[in-house]
């Protein structure tokens, strides 16, 4: 049996955690792998939260499991917190998967902590893989599960399953037992019971051979991620459809990894087909992916965008001053003299004439609204003015303007409207700021 302890200290040791004076998160289940991993990395250092989320689909199971979880960590002195799954979450593997890391997120912002470990092992890794293999994947798929993503270490991600069963029997532990992995109505679980016991009828080392060539297929990875740091602009549309279909396809597949979607080649070749479909569209078309996410494509660019809801923000202009509202904060200066040079940012900044003007209000855009583009006599609807200065759809709804009832005096970054134009000397300076995180 491998010295499970030492190849947790080691792989601490080799990521810095080993310092007490932070916390680190550990993913807690109650599970074999979980209580392995907590029991070790709390007996190797202090500072040590177990987190728990409690999915609630199994009902008293489920309860109890979350009371043995925070019983063990009673019993060790061990800081325990969890929380409930709302029942408005899908019973599918995606969905929790995707509620449990936004629950980890969540917990590293509670505790301050850059740090979660999971309890992801060897055998996890080579079911991965063969779940992979099986949807379709590209070559950076056969890299499984990375032992650090971002703030998320598995320091048990090269020890198999048997050891660690056998590291919770010697030391006394008593793990929850959870039934839903017995289902193998979940692919992961058919996947562990059925598929992996006959391969390993070809070669009993399956596990080991299956995580060699996750390894090698990391270092071949690294090698070509060298390669694409060297790409100009690999997102703009004239270069991306230039490149070559192995190229595209892996510039998209590192898209959708670095925005954790789950990947197959289907999906891959119809995002290509649809930049290719788009690539001279000046407004731009969207293809959904995922749930709240999608590709923007323009005759400029290739974007993976998260969808927004429609604002409906609004402050009245009362005075002179500084007005906070959303991620951003608009400012009007009285001015009494047109400065002789403008500043570098004047896409945010406008020198402007309020003297026709009374009552002012920054808000998003509504239905309705018109403007009077500068140097033009007419009015246009602004839906129209903002098609034609070929601003995305998805930005339209993060858009601030200043306007006086549905006249839209001031576009932030496009311009300002003919009736407050400067003739002479402006009124007032106004510029708007993004709020830094």
């Amino acid at each position: 049996m491998e010295n499970i302890s030492e190849k947790v200290r080691d792989f601490l040791e080799s990521y810095s955690l080993t310092d007490s004076k932070f916390p680190i998160l550990i993913a807690f289940s109650g599970g074999f792998d979980s209580m392995c991993l907590l029991d070790i990395v709390s007996k190797l250092r202090s500072n040590v939260i177990a987190i728990h989320l409690n999915h609630c689909w199994r009902g008293e199971e489920s309860d109890k499991e979350e009371y043995n979880c925070k019983h063990f960590c009673e019993e060790r002195n061990i800081k325990f917190y969890s929380e409930r799954l709302s029942g408005d979450v899908k019973k599918t593997e995606t969905a929790a998967r995707e509620a449990r890391y936004e629950f980890f997120e969540k917990c590293a912002q509670i505790f301050n902590s850059n740090a979660v470990l999971t309890a992801h092992n060897a055998n996890d890794n080579a079911e991965t893989l063969i779940y992979r293999m099986a949807k379709g994947t590209g070559t950076k798929g056969l890299c499984g599960i990375a032992a650090k993503r971002g703030k998320f270490y598995r320091p048990l991600i090269y020890i198999k399953r048997k050891d660690i069963e056998k590291y919770c029997k010697e030391n006394n532990l008593n793990p929850n037992f959870d039934s839903s992995n017995e289902n193998t109505q979940y692919k992961r679980n058919f996947i562990r019971k059925n598929i992996i016991p006959q391969i390993e009828k070809i070669n009993p080392h399956a596990i080991d051979m299956i995580n060699s060539l996750s390894q090698n297929a990391s270092i071949d990875n690294q090698l070509i991620d060298e390669y694409l740091k060297t790409l100009d602009k690999p997102y703009t549309t004239k270069n991306f459809i230039n490149y070559t279909n192995a190229l595209q396809s892996r510039l998209i597949y590192d898209l959708f990894d670095n925005a954790g979607i789950e990947i197959d080649k289907n999906k891959i070749a119809r995002v290509i087909n649809f930049i290719h479909e788009n690539k001279g569209a000046k407004s731009g078309k969207t293809l959904t992916i995922a749930q709240n996410l999608y590709i923007f494509v323009n005759n400029h660019q290739i974007e993976l965008i998260k969808t927004t809801e429609k604002q409906d923000l609004e402050v009245p202009i009362t005075s002179e001053g500084e007005y906070e509202i959303g991620n951003k904060v608009f400012k009007i200066t009285k001015c009494m003299q047109k400065p002789d040079i403008f500043p570098a940012d004047k896409d945010m900044t406008a020198y402007v004439d309020l003297s026709n003007y009374s009552i002012l209000t920054i808000r998003s855009r509504r239905d309705g609204d018109i403007i009077r583009p500068l140097g033009l006599s007419g009015r246009q609807k602004l839906k129209k003015y903002l098609n034609e200065k070929k601003v995305p759809s998805y930005k339209k709804n993060e858009m601030l303007f200043l306007t006086s009832g549905k006249e839209i005096l001031w576009a932030p970054s496009l311009g300002i409207s003919e009736s407050i134009k400067v003739v002479t000397t402006p009124t007032h300076m106004l510029k708007l700021v993004i709020k830094e995180n």
